[in-house]
């Protein structure tokens, strides 16, 4: 199993969100962001979605990774990176 759900409170633009973990006894920090981006252009128009999304993770900080894209709201999405 790679993978471990948990709540996190409301998420606010541009927020950090830092997790200690043990596993097998060893201590591990893990650095994740979460960024909500809003939608450019007409916000009903699936094209415009998709390029707002292409250009946000294509030009994002390089020492982060893309974890997941969220459900888009009517306004924005949420989109989660890890510090690599």
């Amino acid at each position: 199993m790679r993978e471990i759900v948990l709540s996190i409170p409301t998420v606010e633009p541009e927020q950090n969100i830092e997790i200690e973990v043990t596993i097998n006894g060893k201590k591990r920090k893990l650095n994740y962001r979460v960024e909500l981006v809003a939608w450019e252009g007409d916000s009903n128009n699936s094209d415009d979605r998709i390029k707002t999304l292409r250009h946000v993770i294509n030009e994002h900080d390089k020492d982060w990774d893309l974890v997941q894209i969220g459900v888009p709201e009517r306004d924005s999405i949420p989109i989660m990176f890890r510090k690599k």
